[in-house]
């Protein structure tokens, strides 16, 4: 195995036997090494296999600006996930979350921290991916001594979220596809335009995309929390009519009925993006 191009002291890339590009990192590999040269196995740490060459060429800019130590601590988080929680993760994990993490990592140092509007609903509907990024604001403090807030995690969360809704192009249709027309439903009931700038916008959307990959793979929320509801219901009785409405389109063209807290969730969401 030769070296194909030195991207760094840490980094290098090869070409298998496949005729594909591979990253290898490990501590001092790409030192006083050229192009030709054998790798020196002995030093490699990880390989990445990226199948995308526009995820690959990504990641190769980043490798050159992100210290080893946030690569290594990066690489424990998303193996992590795929181990402990059975995530299957699309590629672009490597690129997104080594970006979020190392940048994250800066604005600390700098003093600098945002706040994560998306938190509630990164608890309450995604658990797995937000213990997730629990344990990798741990992995961060133990490994780089670095301590990020907890909305970290939630950020992590949703990297973790976003990497798993890779899916095929139908899926990704279908997404779009039922993100699309429940927008058009909430806009005619209320006979409305979105403001599309709008942080509620921006969580709405959020939630509709992630709702429909669910759907899709027959995941429901059920917490039976049936006192919330009902205190919902009540109280924002024009978002919950328009949440019915949503349920009856859901069943008709897709055989999927709401749960009760996915109504609930629903006609939160609609009330905040519908007021002004």
């Amino acid at each position: 195995m030769k070296v194909a191009k030195v991207i760094n002291n840490n980094i290098i890339s090869v070409i298998n036997e496949q005729n594909k590009e591979l990253m290898i990192m490990g501590r001092g590999i790409g030192f006083q090494v050229k192009a030709g040269d054998p790798v020196n196995k002995g030093k490699i740490e990880k390989i990445y296999t990226l199948d995308s060459k526009e995820v690959s060429e990504k990641f190769k800019t980043l490798l050159r600006e992100v210290p080893i130590e946030v690569m290594e601590v990066c690489e424990e988080i998303i193996r992590y996930a795929i181990t402990e929680y059975n995530k299957k993760l699309s590629d672009i994990i490597y690129v997104a979350l080594t970006d979020h993490i190392n940048f994250a990592i800066e604005r600390k140092k700098e003093g600098y921290e945002i706040k994560n509007a998306l938190m509630w609903e990164t608890k309450k509907l995604y658990k797995d991916e937000f213990s997730i990024g629990l344990e990798a604001i741990k992995m961060i403090k133990e490994k780089l001594d670095i301590e990020l807030p907890e909305d970290e995690a939630g950020f992590i969360a949703l990297h973790i979220l976003n990497a798993e809704l890779n899916d095929d192009v139908s899926n990704i249709m279908t997404i779009t596809k039922v993100t699309q027309q429940i927008l058009r439903i909430v806009k005619y009931h209320f006979q409305i335009d979105f403001d599309e700038d709008s942080l509620n916008y921006f969580r709405f959307i959020t939630h509709l995309k992630f709702f429909a990959q669910r759907m899709l793979n027959q995941t429901y929320i059920e917490n039976k929390d049936d006192y919330l509801f009902h205190i919902v219901k009540e109280k924002h009785p024009n978002a919950f009519s328009c949440s019915v409405k949503i349920n009856d389109y859901l069943q008709k063209e897709y055989q999927y009925a709401l749960t009760n807290d996915e109504i609930l969730y629903l006609t939160i969401h609609i009330e905040r993006v519908t007021q002004r």
